[in-house]
């Protein structure tokens, strides 16, 4: 019976937690544990008192005095019964070799747990606190200390006895000591003090705060965060201490070693132990609360803090309430806080209780995300960590989370996540899918389903096809268009849209997307038939895609009405696979038509289509008059005659006097101008392109007695006849617009052209003048002669071998040599030599430069 009301009380313990828990929205930052297996043995029948720990065991006494040794996991691998009555403190070197026990009826021992080694004694007092050397193996540190009423240092002697010495006494009774390197501290009623058991010396006293607290019912807690920093906690207050060495000039008579506080705050509740973790503190606290009913005080649960120290206060990095069993009992002197230093564990021991505290690893993280529901960043820690994480894996949380965003509603997102989380699993896909399905929702996961890599059962894709195709033609036809054709069986999804077509046959979405099946099918007449009748403009497309050019030869006509400038520039860039006598054979009954077709022919290429031009007349006059000079001046295979019939025929002037003046007939051609057209500029224009006299003298005659067309002679006909010979003809009294004008342009282009000539001339004489001078300096060079220059008649070197015999050499300005006696006598009447070489090649004759004697 008792133990159902404990388990079903644990229980509740656990539950309240939990609830508390969930209330929280920030992550603790430890994770706890009941230390069970053999202790839960042991506390069902004793009570635990206090608790000592290695890295690789534990050591837990009882109120009953026993000690047992555990393993991490809590079993039992040794019990030692020391006592009847309580065991007060346990203390372990560092090797856990050795181990020294103490008990409240005086009992001390001291042993080697792998030795014979051991030290017994009984005192006649209770015996609080003891410590082991923490290199307590060694010979030379066979030292410890034990508390009650005094502070006694036990030392072994080379004749391997135990001497005593007392080094404290007289403020009451020892109950808490704490061993690091060669420095001990311990607590009193009055304080803390710390000893040098290298010199021999206490170095300083740390009295406590608040005298008021019992110090039995609120007993001090010390710990070593490392060989010179000493951490205190006493009722609420913590203190943290730094040894140091006292510099040689403030020596005299004081010790070697000062203390220095270097952070001391408050806390809110009282300590019942501390721990140091990296450069944050973990404080055990006994809490104390007043019942809102009732107004009285009851014990709560305690708390496990871990807070970062300042100077004077302190930051509280977490705070967590524990849920000990019996905690509604324990007293502040009933807690202990233990930690192992090799990895950051921390025991919380109560008289009925051990619960671990362990820093929180990336696998608790995901588990407070999951219980928070913030699956993302649960799956974004686990793929940061996905080396480290043990008890999760990375699919399990997708698909968590999937589920998670399915039951919000959130299925576009769900759907969306589903790309990185089922990846290249095609089985999940399937079943996500089905899921999707069940709940209606086939749409949101369409977009995202896997189109390759990996694949998934043509079931799947066409599930969807149809889904879409009884509620969303468009939607549809954008999967039709997106997907592969090889994702699903074409023939079934053709079948369907049919049968939709046969209650609306003119859907042009469901058209374009059985065009889209078909080509898919690569059934490219059907697609072809579609496209035409939507008059979609992919038909071209389609057709150079699929290369469908002979489907095409009896639909000219149908791509022509639709895209006149696009189906003639496939045609001709097509000519191989559709001949030019093909496409104006199926135009025939189409003129204007055909017309397009053969103009941009004979604008890539003037001579391809020779063999229509005579046709091209006819529809030139027909439907793009614009077009038609340009055609007759460029094309050579035009008949001339046929093209002017036609043009007097529609009375087209221009064109018919382009055709006569092509013909010859310029002065039919100029009287058309002047006759039909009354525009004398063009009949000016047209008599200088054909710079003919006779044309000039019938344009004179034809304007004699038309005064505006004596203006417009005027003013354009200086440069090419002689003004005067038409103002000569000018009647008297005739009255001509703007003749004076007229006759002061005259003047002015008179001028204009002498002021041209003069400054020719001037040009002209400038330049003859620069290049004479330049030809005088060149002229006036010397000029090399040497062994190797010959003569050019005789052919031999025009310098003797001997330089002793007398020679005569002529130098032309041209550069050829002569000896003198090679050259033919000068005459009396022409007494100027030339070079007989560049004479005869008419280059112009070079006359000697130079005449060298000796």
């Amino acid at each position: 019976m008792a133990e159902a009301e404990e388990q079903e009380t644990e229980s509740l313990e656990e539950s309240t937690d939990e609830s508390e828990e969930e209330e929280s929205e920030e992550e603790p930052k430890l994770k706890y544990e009941r230390l069970s297996n053999g202790v839960t043995e042991i506390l069902q029948k004793d009570a635990a008192s206090c608790m000592t720990v290695h890295d690789k065991f534990l050591a837990l006494g009882t109120h009953y005095g026993k000690v047992y040794l555990l393993d991490v996991q809590g079993n039992i691998t040794q019990k030692f019964d020391v006592s009847p009555v309580k065991i007060n403190q346990i203390s372990l070197d560092e090797s856990g070799e050795h181990m020294g026990m103490c008990s409240e009826d005086g009992k001390v021992q001291v042993f080697g747990l792998y030795s014979g080694e051991e030290f017994h004694e009984t005192f006649d007092c209770p015996i609080k606190i003891i410590a082991v050397h923490p290199h307590f193996v060694r010979s030379s540190c066979k030292q410890f200390v034990t508390g009650g009423k005094k502070l006694l240092l036990f030392e072994r002697s080379w004749m391997s006895r135990w001497k005593s010495s007392v080094l404290h006494e007289g403020e009451g009774n020892i109950r808490s000591v704490k061993w690091k390197g060669h420095l001990i501290a311990w607590a009193n009623n009055m304080g803390v003090k710390i000893f040098d058991i290298t010199s021999k010396q206490r170095i300083t006293n740390v009295p406590r705060d608040d005298i008021s607290l019992r110090p039995d019912m609120y007993p001090c807690s010390l710990c070593w965060k490392d060989n010179v920093t000493l951490i205190i906690g006493w009722g609420t207050s913590v203190k943290i201490c730094s040894v140091k060495e006292r510099h040689a000039s403030e020596m005299r008579d004081l010790p070697s070693r000062y203390v220095e506080i270097v952070s001391q705050f408050e806390t809110e509740f009282y300590i019942s132990g501390l721990a140091p973790l990296c450069d944050q503190l973990v404080v055990l606290s006994y809490v104390k609360e007043v019942s809102e009913k009732t107004e009285r005080e009851y014990c709560a649960r305690p708390r496990l803090d871990i807070i970062q120290p300042l100077s004077e206060t302190c930051e509280e990095i977490s705070s967590d309430a524990l849920t000990v069993r019996g905690f509604q009992e324990n007293e502040c002197r009933d807690y202990h806080l233990e930690y192992s230093e090799g990895e950051p564990l921390f025991y919380i021991v109560s008289p009925r209780d051990v619960v671990v505290a362990k820093e929180r690893d990336q696998d608790d993280h995901i588990d407070w995300l999951l219980e928070k529901k913030k699956y993302e960043e649960a799956l974004m820690a686990a793929e940061i960590s996905q080396k480290n994480i043990k008890r999760h894996k990375i699919l399990d949380i997708g698909l968590a989370y999937i589920n998670h965003l399915v039951e919000k509603g959130e299925y576009d997102i769900a759907a969306r996540k589903c790309q990185k989380i089922l990846g290249k699993n095609a089985a999940l896909w399937e079943y996500e899918v089905y899921k999707f399905k069940e709940i209606g929702q086939l749409k949101a996961i369409s977009p995202y389903l896997p189109r390759g890599d990996p694949v998934l059962k043509p079931l799947i894709y066409e599930m969807i096809l149809h889904e879409f195709l009884e509620s969303d033609y468009e939607g549809f036809a954008t999967l039709i268009r997106e997907w592969p054709g090889d994702l699903y069986n074409n023939s079934v999804i053709v079948q369907a849209v049919r049968d939709h077509l046969k209650k609306d046959s003119q859907n042009r979405t469901l058209l374009k997307t059985l065009a889209d099946l078909y080509t898919y099918d690569k059934n490219y007449g059907n697609a072809l038939e579609i496209y035409l009748t939507l008059r979609h403009k992919d038909v071209f497309q389609l057709i150079h895609k699929h290369n469908l050019f002979s489907s095409i030869k009896d639909k000219i006509v149908l791509l022509m009405d639709f895209d006149s400038e696009k189906a003639v520039d496939m045609l001709l860039d097509n000519e191989d696979k559709i001949s030019i006598k093909k496409v104006v054979e199926e135009l025939e009954d189409r003129p204007e038509l055909q017309h397009v077709y053969l103009h941009k022919l004979f604008k890539r290429d003037h001579h391809k289509g020779q063999r229509y031009h005579e046709k091209q007349i006819s529809l030139y006059a027909e439907y793009d008059r614009p077009n038609l000079l340009p055609f007759l001046r460029d094309s050579t295979h035009c008949p001339l005659e046929k093209a002017l019939e036609i043009c007097q025929q529609r009375n087209f002037v221009e064109e018919t006097v382009y055709l006569l003046s092509r013909m010859g007939n310029s002065r039919s051609a100029l009287k058309m101008i002047m006759e039909e057209l009354h525009d004398v500029d063009k009949a000016i224009e047209f008599a200088k392109e054909q710079d003919d006299g006779e044309l000039w003298e019938d344009l004179i005659l034809y304007s004699i007695d038309k005064p505006p067309f004596i203006t417009g002679l005027l003013n354009n006909i200086g440069t090419h006849v002689d003004p005067i010979l038409l103002i000569h003809r000018i009647k008297e009294g005739m009255e001509i617009p703007n003749l004076r004008d007229s006759l002061v342009k005259i003047l002015q282009d008179y001028n204009l052209q002498i002021l041209l000539r003069e400054g020719c001339k001037k040009i002209l004489v400038a330049d003859s003048l620069s290049l004479l001078k330049r030809m005088h300096r060149t002229q006036m060079k010397g000029v090399l002669v040497d062994e190797e220059n010959i003569c050019e008649s005789c052919l031999s070197p025009v310098l003797p071998a001997d330089a002793a015999k007398p020679f005569s050499v002529v130098v032309f300005h041209c550069r050829h040599m002569f000896h003198k006696e090679c050259l033919p006598v000068p005459s009396m009447s022409s007494p100027a030599q030339f070079c007989g070489i560049c004479s005869a090649k008419h280059r112009g004759p070079g006359s000697a430069i130079l005449e060298m004697k000796k």
